[in-house]
C-alpha cells in the first residue's frame, strides 16, 4: 500500500500537531501516576512507619513465587523484621484451584521467618486496583506500605491513593534485564487503565464481605522472627 504524504506546508503542520497531540494524550496517564506519587517513594531504611505493608502478586513458577516477586516478599520481610511494619497483606490471583499466589506468598514469608499469624491473604487481588480498592472496602486497611517494583510503585501508589489507601511505596530495584524492559514498557499501556480506574472508581472483580484478618493480626502480640 502506498503512503501519501501531506503536499502542502499547511497540511504537514496539522499532520505534525496530530501526532504530537497523539503523543501527549497518550503519554498523560502515565504523567498523572508520576505525579500522583510524587513524594511518596521510600526505601526500606526511610520509609514511615506503618501498621501494615501491601504486597502485590507477580506470578508463580511450578507453584512457587517467581524471582521478581521473592524479590518484593523479600523486601516485605525486611520491613516485618525492622519492624517498619506490623503486618504484610499478601494480595494476588487465585482464581483457579491450580493457581493460589497468596497461599504460595504466605508460605514463602513464613519460611523466612515471618510468623504466619502476622500474614493476611487477599485472594482476590486480581490486578493492582482491586488489590488497592480491597485493601480499603475489605480489610480496612487506611494508610500503608506499598511493596512492589520499582517501574510498577508509582501506579500502584497512585491507585491505592485514589481508593483511599495513603500510602508510601517501596519499589523494588532489579537489573535493567529483558524482564525489567518488558515491565516498564508493560507500565506505559497499564497506565491508561490506571487512569480510567482512578476516573471510574469500579469495584473490583469480586468485593465480597468485610474481613477482619488485619485487624486480628495487629491485635495479636508480635513475635520475634
Amino acid at each position: 500500500m502506498q503512503v501519501r504524504f501531506p503536499r502542502t506546508a499547511r497540511a504537514r503542520r496539522r499532520t505534525v500537531q496530530a501526532v504530537m497531540a497523539a503523543a501527549v494524550l497518550a503519554l498523560a496517564p502515565a504523567t498523572w501516576t508520576h505525579t500522583a506519587a510524587a513524594g511518596k517513594l521510600r526505601t526500606t531504611a526511610d520509609v514511615p512507619a506503618r501498621d501494615v505493608a501491601v504486597v502485590f502478586g507477580a506470578g508463580l513458577w511450578n507453584g512457587r513465587p517467581t524471582p521478581y516477586l521473592a524479590h518484593r516478599l523479600d523486601t516485605a520481610a525486611e520491613l516485618y523484621r525492622t519492624g517498619k511494619v506490623k503486618v504484610l497483606l499478601v494480595t494476588g490471583d487465585n482464581s483457579r484451584t491450580a493457581y493460589d499466589e497468596p497461599s504460595a506468598m504466605r508460605a514463602y514469608l513464613t519460611a523466612r521467618g515471618v510468623p504466619d499469624e502476622k500474614v493476611v491473604s487477599d485472594h482476590a487481588g486480581f490486578d493492582t486496583w482491586d488489590s488497592c480498592v480491597r485493601a480499603r472496602k475489605v480489610f480496612g486497611v487506611d494508610r500503608a506500605v506499598l511493596v512492589t517494583q520499582d517501574f510498577h510503585v508509582k501506579r500502584a501508589v497512585a491507585l491505592c491513593e485514589r481508593a483511599g489507601v495513603a500510602s508510601y511505596g517501596v519499589g523494588v530495584a532489579e537489573p535493567h534485564d529483558t524482564t525489567w524492559y518488558y515491565g516498564t514498557t508493560r507500565e506505559l499501556l497499564a497506565s491508561g487503565k490506571a487512569a480510567l480506574d482512578a476516573a471510574a472508581r469500579p469495584d473490583p472483580h469480586f468485593l465480597g464481605p468485610r474481613e477482619t484478618g488485619v485487624a486480628e493480626a495487629l491485635a495479636s502480640p508480635r513475635a520475634t522472627p
